[in-house]
C-alpha cells in the first residue's frame, strides 16, 4: 500500500529542529498539506529521537562523518579523525585518537571487542576495545571502505579494505608476527563501500557491486551498477547483510535484493530469481528490484521491509550538475525522509526527519546504520521487547535514532486520538506495562468526562480502576464534585478493593437531594453492608426533608432502614407503620416493640387488620382497650375504621366477655352493622348493655329476633310474642319463647293471637304434641272459621298421639321389666354372707386361725335379713 508523507515526526530530547527548521517554504506548506491531512489518522510505524549524552557537545566542535554500531555500543567518526565509542544514549565511554581526517568507515566485529576505521589520510587503524592492542596500517591514498572478518578476534585477525587506489586488500595476521597482504580484485576503480558477513565479503566500485566467498576464496557475482545514476562519489553505494544470505544494495535510485544460493529455487517473496552469475557453487538471486524517486542516502532491513534514508534532489537537480557545481550551498536542500517499503517499493509509511541544518547537506552527507538483532515482525508490525532493531541516522551535526514504535506507543497514540476503547483493549492484552492501565483508564474517563459522558464513564469505573482503592476514591470525589455521583453509584464496590467510610457516606447522601434517585437509595442502603458506613450522616441528611415536598415513601423506607442500622428500632416501625409495610409486624416482634405500638393501631390496621387484632389482643396489658377504640374512632385516616373497631371488640370479647364491657353498648351496633349474627350469642352472654339503646338499634335495622330477645330481656312478653307471630310468623319459635317463659297465661295470649290467622292456627297444631292439649285449641276455634289443611293436621295430630301413646307404653314395659330384674339380683346379692372382721384386726391387717376360741368370738357372719350374730352363737342355736 502507499503511505502519505508525515511531515516532522516529534522527536525527543529536543525540538524538532532550529528556528529556521521550523519556516517551511509556503509553497511547500501548501502542497503538502492535503497529504499531511490524509496521514493525520494513520498511525506512524516509526519513532525518533535525537541521540543525546556526549554527543552533542561532540558535534559542537567537530562534524560526525561515518557511524558503525554493535551489540553494546555505538562508534562514531569525525571529520577531524576521532572515533568515539558512545553507549545507546549517547554517553561517551572512550575516545580513540585514530586518523587526522576524515574517518569513511567504521567496522566491529561480531564479537564486538575490536573496533576498525579508515580515514582520508591514508590510514587504517584497528583497536581493541577491552584492552591496549592498537595496528596502524599506511596506505598513503584515502582509504574509504573497511570490514573485519565477523570471526576477528577468534581466527587469524583478518581484514579487509579498500579506497581510491582501487584494490580490495584482504589482511591476514601471521603466525610469526605480522600481516600476510592479500589482493583480491585490482583496477576497476575506488572501493566506496565494503561489508562481511559469515564467509562472504561485498564491496562496491564503480563498476557495481561484487561478492566473493571468503572461505573457497572464489568470487561468486558481480552485479552491475545502476545505469544513469551519479558517480558515486557524490552518490555512495550502500550495502547491508539483512542475513547471512541476502544483500540488500541501495544506489542512487535503485535498490536490488540478492540472494546467495546453493539451488534454483523459487526467489524470496515470490519473486522469480534472475540468475546473475553462474559456474560457481553458490549463485546470487536478484529476488527484488525497484526505482525510487529520491536519492538512496541509507538503508537497512526491517523484518520484511526495508527502511530506507531518502534525499529529495531538487527538480531540476541532474546528474551534470551534480558532477560539476562547485558552487556553494544555497541553503536549499529539502529535509530528509524515512521511507518504509517492501520489497516492491509498495510504501508502509514516510517520515520527514528534521535534522539540523538539512538545507545545507547533500544525500552523501547523511548515513543509516542499525544495530545487529535477532528478533523479526511480521511486515514490520510491533516487536518483541528487546528484539526491536535501532537505527542511527547521521547528519553532520545530528544524530538520530529511529526504532519500531512498540506497544506502549501504540496505546499513546491511541489515546492521543480518542481512541480509548482500542488503548485499553491493547493493554489488557498484555501489551505495554501493566501500570500503563492505570494511566490508561485514567486518561479513558477523564476524556469521558469531558464528553459528559458520565454515565458511560461510571460503567467503565470497575474495569478502568479495578482493585485500586485510592483510584476509586478519588474518582467518587471528582463524581461528588461534577454533581455527578448518583449515576456511579451502582459500581462502587463494596470488597475488593474496600474504600473508606467516607466514601460510602458522601454517596449515600448525594442520593438523597433528588426524588429521582430515591429508588437508587433504598436498594443501595440494602445492599451494601452496613459496617461499611457510618449511617448517622446519612440520616442527618434526610430527616430535615421529612416535611417537604422532597419527601417520598421510598425516601421513608430508606430512611426507616437507616434508622435499624443505627439501631434506632423505634423510629424505624414508625416508618414502616406509615409506610404500611407489611414487615411491620415481624419488625415488632424482631426488636420487641410492643410498647412503641400505642399510637400506630390504625396504620396496623390499614395494613393487616387480623394480625394486627391478634397483636393487640394478646399484649392488652401494654395496649388497653380504651386506647385502641379511642385512636379508631377519633383517626382522620381513610378506611373503614368502625369495622376495626368491630374486629378488635369482637375477638376481645371472644377471649374476655368483661375486658371491654364499657363498650358494649357500642359493641351492639357494631355488631349490628356487620355481623348481626352473632348478636344473638353477644345479647345472651353480656351482661353490660343497655336493652332500651339496643331495642331502638335493632328497630331501626328490623333485626325482628333481636328484638323479641330485648323485649324478653325487658318482661314484655307479650309483645315479642306479638313480634314472633305478626312479623315472624314462626309459631315453633313462638312456642318455644312461650315455652322458655314458663307462664300459663302467655300460653293463653299465644292461642288467642294465632285464632285471628286461620293459617296460625293450623301451625299451631302441628306444634301441640307435649305442650298443648290440641281438643282444647280446637274447641277454641270460632264456628265457621275456615283453616287451611285441617283434616290433615287432625290426622296427623291423632297419629302422633297414638305413637306417642305406644311409646310410652312401650317404655313402661321396659321400665317395669328393669325393675323385676334388678330386683332379683338384689335378692340374690342379699341372701350371701359377709366376712366381716373385728375392728382390731382390720386395724392391724392380721386375721386369726379358725383354732382360736377368741378369733371365733370375733366372727360375724352377716345375712341378707341384715342381722348379724356371733358364729359360736349361731352354731349353739343351730346345735
Amino acid at each position: 500500500m502507499s503511505a502519505a508523507r508525515r511531515a516532522h515526526p516529534p522527536l525527543q530530547n529536543g525540538a524538532g529542529g532550529d528556528d529556521g527548521d521550523d519556516e517551511r517554504d509556503e509553497e511547500e506548506e501548501d502542497g503538502d498539506e492535503e497529504l499531511e491531512d490524509e496521514a493525520e489518522e494513520e498511525e506512524p510505524r516509526l519513532k525518533y529521537q535525537r541521540l543525546g549524552g556526549s554527543v552533542p557537545a561532540i558535534l559542537s566542535t567537530d562534524a560526525a562523518a561515518s557511524i558503525a554500531v554493535a551489540d553494546r555500543m555505538v562508534a562514531l567518526g569525525t571529520h577531524n579523525g576521532t572515533l568515539h565509542i558512545l553507549d545507546f544514549q549517547g554517553n561517551q565511554v572512550k575516545e580513540i585518537a585514530a586518523h587526522t581526517a576524515t574517518i569513511n568507515d567504521i567496522s566491529f566485529d561480531a564479537d564486538g571487542e575490536y573496533i576498525g576505521s579508515c580515514s582520508d589520510d591514508g590510514t587504517v587503524a584497528i583497536s581493541s576495545l577491552f584492552t591496549d592492542e592498537k595496528l596502524k596500517f599506511e596506505y598513503h591514498r584515502p582509504m574509504k571502505a573497511i570490514a573485519l572478518d565477523p570471526n576477528y578476534s577468534r581466527n587469524y585477525r583478518r581484514f579487509a579494505t579498500g579506497g581510491l587506489a582501487g584494490q580490495v586488500l584482504v589482511l591476514t595476521k601471521k603466525t610469526w608476527g605480522g600481516y600476510h597482504k592479500k589482493v583480491l580484485r585490482d583496477g576497476e576503480g575506488p572501493i566506496h563501500s565494503m561489508k562481511w558477513r559469515a564467509d562472504l565479503l561485498a564491496w562496491a566500485n564503480n563498476a557495481g557491486v561484487k561478492v566473493h566467498d571468503m572461505k573457497t576464496d572464489k568470487g561468486i557475482a558481480f552485479i552491475e551498477r545502476p545505469k544513469g545514476i551519479p558517480r558515486p562519489e557524490f552518490l555512495l553505494p550502500h550495502l547491508v547483510w539483512q542475513d547471512d544470505t541476502v544483500l540488500v544494495i541501495g544506489w542512487g535510485t535503485s535498490v536490488k535484493i540478492a540472494a546467495i544460493r546453493t539451488d534454483l529455487s523459487q526467489g524470496l517473496n515470490g519473486i522469480q530469481r534472475t540468475i546473475a552469475a553462474v559456474g560457481s557453487e553458490k549463485y546470487v538471486d536478484i529476488v527484488g528490484s525497484f526505482q525510487t524517486g529520491y536519492h538512496i542516502s541509507g538503508i537497512a532491513p526491517f523484518g520484511d521491509l526495508l527502511v530506507v534514508l531518502a534525499y529529495i534532489p531538487d527538480e531540476d537537480e541532474n546528474e551534470k550538475k551534480i558532477s560539476t557545481s562547485v558552487t556553494p550551498r544555497q541553503g536549499t536542500a529539502q529535509c530528509p525522509e524515512i521511507h518504509l517499503v517492501s520489497w516492491k517499493n509498495d510504501e508502509v509509511t514516510t517520515d520527514a526527519l528534521p535534522i539540523h541544518g538539512y538545507e545545507h547537506y547533500k544525500a552523501k552527507d547523511y548515513a543509516l546504520a542499525h544495530a545487529p538483532f535477532s528478533g523479526s515482525s511480521n511486515a514490520g508490525g510491533q516487536w518483541a521487547a528487546g528484539d526491536e532493531p535501532l537505527y542511527y541516522i547521521v547528519s553532520p551535526k545530528d544524530i538520530v535514532v529511529t526504532k519500531p514504535r512498540d506497544a506502549e506507543d501504540h496505546i499513546a497514540w491511541l489515546l492521543q486520538h480518542d481512541c480509548h476503547e482500542k488503548a485499553l483493549a491493547a493493554v489488557e492484552a498484555g501489551q505495554g506495562r501493566t501500570e500503563l492501565l492505570d494511566e490508561v483508564g485514567s486518561r479513558y474517563l477523564d476524556h469521558l468526562i469531558i464528553e459528559r459522558k458520565y454515565a458511560e464513564a461510571a460503567q467503565r469505573c470497575p474495569k478502568l480502576l479495578r482493585g485500586s482503592p485510592s483510584a476509586w476514591e478519588r474518582w467518587v470525589f471528582h463524581f461528588a464534585h461534577l454533581r455527578q455521583l448518583p449515576v456511579l453509584v451502582p459500581y462502587i464496590p463494596t470488597e475488593n478493593p474496600q474504600l473508606s467510610d467516607t466514601a460510602y457516606e458522601v454517596a449515600l447522601v448525594a442520593l438523597t437531594t433528588n426524588p429521582s434517585f430515591h429508588e437508587l437509595l433504598l436498594t443501595t442502603v440494602k445492599n451494601w453492608p452496613p459496617t461499611l458506613y457510618s449511617a448517622s450522616p446519612v440520616i442527618s441528611a434526610i430527616e430535615p426533608q421529612l416535611n417537604s415536598s422532597l419527601m417520598t415513601d421510598t425516601l421513608k423506607e430508606a430512611l426507616a432502614e437507616l434508622y435499624v442500622i443505627n439501631s434506632q428500632h423505634e423510629k424505624a416501625l414508625s416508618l414502616y407503620a406509615e409506610l404500611l409495610k407489611p414487615e411491620v409486624f415481624e419488625f415488632i416482634e424482631k426488636y420487641n416493640l410492643h410498647d412503641a405500638i400505642h399510637d400506630k393501631v390504625v396504620n396496623l390496621m390499614l395494613l393487616d387488620s387480623k394480625r394486627t387484632v391478634h397483636l393487640l389482643i394478646q399484649h392488652r396489658d401494654i395496649i388497653p382497650p380504651y386506647e385502641v377504640v379511642e385512636q379508631l374512632l377519633h383517626s382522620n385516616k381513610t378506611g373503614d375504621k368502625r369495622y376495626f373497631l368491630h374486629l378488635y371488640l369482637h375477638a376481645l370479647f371472644e377471649i374476655d366477655i368483661h375486658a371491654g364491657k364499657d363498650f358494649h353498648d357500642m359493641q351492639v351496633e357494631l355488631y349490628a352493622d356487620y355481623e348481626p349474627r352473632m348478636l344473638l350469642p353477644f345479647l345472651r352472654t353480656s351482661q353490660h348493655y343497655r336493652l332500651d339503646k339496643a331495642y331502638e338499634i335493632f328497630a331501626q335495622r328490623e333485626l325482628v329476633r333481636e328484638q323479641v330477645f330485648v323485649l324478653g330481656r325487658m318482661g314484655n312478653a307479650k309483645e315479642a310474642l306479638s313480634t314472633i307471630i305478626n312479623k315472624l310468623e314462626d309459631i315453633e319459635e313462638a312456642v318455644e319463647f312461650v315455652t322458655d317463659q314458663h307462664d300459663d297465661e302467655l300460653w293463653e295470649e299465644l292461642i288467642r293471637q294465632c285464632l285471628q290467622k286461620p293459617e296460625m292456627v293450623g301451625m299451631l297444631l302441628e306444634h301441640t304434641v307435649g305442650n298443648l292439649d290440641p281438643l282444647y285449641i280446637v274447641s277454641l276455634v270460632p264456628d265457621g272459621l275456615e283453616i287451611p289443611r285441617l283434616r290433615d293436621r287432625l290426622v296427623k295430630i291423632v297419629t302422633d298421639y297414638r305413637t306417642e301413646t305406644s311409646l310410652r307404653n312401650g317404655c313402661n314395659d321396659i321400665l317395669k321389666a328393669d325393675c323385676v330384674n334388678l330386683l332379683v339380683k338384689y335378692y340374690h346379692e342379699a341372701r350371701r354372707g359377709v366376712y366381716m372382721a373385728s375392728m382390731d384386726e382390720e386395724v392391724h391387717g392380721n386375721r386369726v386361725d379358725d383354732g382360736s376360741s377368741r378369733a371365733s368370738e370375733r366372727t360375724y357372719p352377716s345375712l341378707c335379713s341384715t342381722a348379724a350374730m356371733h358364729i359360736i352363737c349361731l352354731a349353739w342355736k343351730v346345735g
